[in-house]
């Protein structure tokens, strides 16, 4: 029998509402951009973690695996007499509906089984958070990553993957995936999320888009770990899921008070996400203007000695004459935000200033070492070549991902406008180290190799350009689609921070010309993920669910979809 014991417990002890976390106490780390901690594992090893005594118990209430940090939230309490009162009516409801409802028993994984193709994973956190998810039935937890393309079909990929690497994922009669698994599959290159199960633990297709959806918003911000990780957590919740729990219980039961209790959880929720993020947002920028405040002097110092002869000098000094104005809006920025208090960090019009802070604040950063590097390069000083080196790093990262982006499937890496980048990318490796001989030995002045260095990224651009009107040829199957694809191209080269996640370059040709100048690597990459996202959703593919050409008569349960 259910019954309320939790519930009434909560109520009896008068617990204020405070931050609802699901799964297991110690949260996962970051693996996104930035972070210090990278993939363990060796990528290509496959992990398996198999329980060493199968752990389970009985749950007594809809509330299995949450928590409440009344700590952290207290101060909002006051204000939520409301919710108290909801929840004591949910209690009544539900004790009435849920009189013969049988207990549902919490069991985590029989085996979890990580193949990390793509080496995005940090199976350090992933490992521990899996392992500690409770299924409703004793689950086998495989989690697969490769890296392809915008245009790949991930079933395909993945039974490709279970057929040749592991047979056992599929039943005995080849047709379906075999009882008690359930698949999470990545790829973070082509952009594409998939979920598979075995016939005892499938969902519907709407379930299936949810447990996708419910790791989007972290894969689109490049948490591969931490998405993964939601992913298959919100698969636990919905596999086997008792009846009531199902989200047509759920609706009837809560009727009368889920408005309520939704808007004052998510209330809570929110503010506590948003001064998680002004905090992150809030030391970001003080770090920036910490190092800004300590160089000011050293600044002013090399902007005096940057010759205005030269045209790169002229065009860093013109944004240096604007340095101490954006210098003294930077400070008002600061003040401001240090005299918010914890709660109107919690707000989202403060999150923005607090975010308009840290940009500024980085900027500047930025721009004092472009200041620092013209007046070294420009006027052959100690740090001379260490400055230069820094003017060819944009260069040689671009030219160190052609072969990344050409070995891809349905790259057309055999082309003749790929043919042409491989080998633009190996004489432009020859003459980076003539131009720094020559710069050494006083042969060419710092502004011809400047120069120099404009003109090969400003060529790299137009070949990308030609081999993304290659990509655009094989996959487009009329003009309307190759219009949608060029215009996403074109976006990701001109596009925004907001959209694109593009910052300034801290570099003189980055400063000297705008971001759009020089097409990237990492922008055609982002530019082309997005034209296929366009015409497959004006083709009407959100969702595949089909396994290809290859798949045969296969039928397991599963779809995948891009993010």
């Amino acid at each position: 029998m259910i019954t309320i014991t939790a519930i009434a417990a909560m109520m009896a002890s008068r617990v204020r509402p405070g931050l609802v976390r699901r799964g297991s106490p110690a949260s996962p780390g970051f693996s996104g951009p930035g972070s210090s901690g990278g993939p363990s594992g060796g990528g290509l090893m496959a992990k398996v973690w198999t329980p060493s005594s199968a752990r389970s118990r009985c749950l007594s209430s809809p509330f299995r695996g949450v928590r409440v940090d009344a700590a952290e939230a207290s101060h909002y309490a006051r204000k939520m007499g409301i919710m108290r009162n909801a929840l004591a009516a949910a209690v009544v409801l539900m004790a009435g509906l849920l009189g013969g409802a049988p207990a549902a028993l919490a069991t985590t994984p029989t085996a979890v089984v990580v193949e990390d193709r793509a080496g995005v994973l940090d199976q350090r956190t992933l490992l521990p958070a899996v392992q500690a998810t409770d299924f409703y039935e004793p689950t086998k937890v495989a989690v697969y990553t490769y890296n392809g393309t915008a245009a790949d079909n991930l079933n395909e990929e993945v039974l490709r993957f279970a057929r040749t690497e592991h047979p056992e994922w599929i039943s005995a009669d080849g047709q379906k995936w075999a009882d008690g698994l359930f698949i999470f599959a990545l790829d973070p290159v082509g952009r594409h999320v998939g979920t598979y199960m075995g016939e005892d633990r499938k969902v519907s297709p709407e379930q299936r888009e949810d447990i996708q959806n419910a790791a989007k918003e972290l894969l689109r911000d490049a948490q591969w770990t931490e998405g993964t990780i939601a992913g298959i957590r919100r698969g636990a919740e919905l596999i086997n899921q008792p009846w009531y729990r199902s989200t047509a219980f759920l609706v009837t039961a809560w009727a009368a008070v889920a408005a309520a209790v939704c808007a004052a959880a998510a209330w809570l929720i929110v503010r506590w996400r948003t001064r998680v993020s002004s905090r992150k947002e809030l030391a970001r920028g003080d770090a920036s203007y910490a190092s800004v405040s300590m160089d000011l002097q050293v600044t002013e110092l090399n902007a005096s000695t940057i010759p205005e002869s030269s045209r790169y000098g002229s065009t860093v000094l013109e944004k240096h004459r604007t340095f101490v104005n954006r210098y003294g809006t930077a400070t008002e920025l600061s003040n401001q935000v240090h005299a918010l208090g914890s709660r109107d960090l919690s707000r989202r019009p403060n999150l923005k200033l607090v975010r308009s802070y840290a940009d500024a604040a980085a900027e500047l950063d930025a721009l004092d070492d472009v200041i620092a590097d013209t007046n070294a390069l420009l006027n052959r000083g100690s740090s001379w070549a260490a400055a230069w080196d820094r003017q060819l790093a944009p260069f040689r990262n671009d030219l160190d991902g052609v072969e990344d982006l050409l070995s891809q499937r349905r790259a057309e890496g055999t082309s003749a406008t790929a043919v042409a980048l491989r080998s633009f990318r190996d004489e432009s490796r020859r003459n980076m180290e003539r131009w720094s001989t020559e710069l050494a030995d006083g042969s060419i002045t710092p502004e011809t190799a400047l120069d120099r260095l404009r003109d090969a990224r400003t060529h790299l651009s137009e070949l990308l350009k030609n081999h993304a009107d290659t990509l655009i040829q094989a996959f487009a199957r009329n003009e309307k689609e190759a219009g949608l694809m060029r215009e996403e191209m074109d976006s990701a080269q001109a596009g925004t921070k907001a959209r694109y996640g593009r910052t300034y370059e801290p570099s003189i040709l980055g400063t000297v010309y705008p971001s759009y100048y020089f097409f990237s690597v990492p922008s055609f990459n982002t530019g082309f993920s997005s034209g296929v996202s366009s015409v497959s959703s004006a083709r009407g593919g959100g969702t595949t669910t089909g396994y290809g050409s290859s798949g045969g008569s296969f039928s397991g349960s599963g779809s995948s979809s891009s993010f």
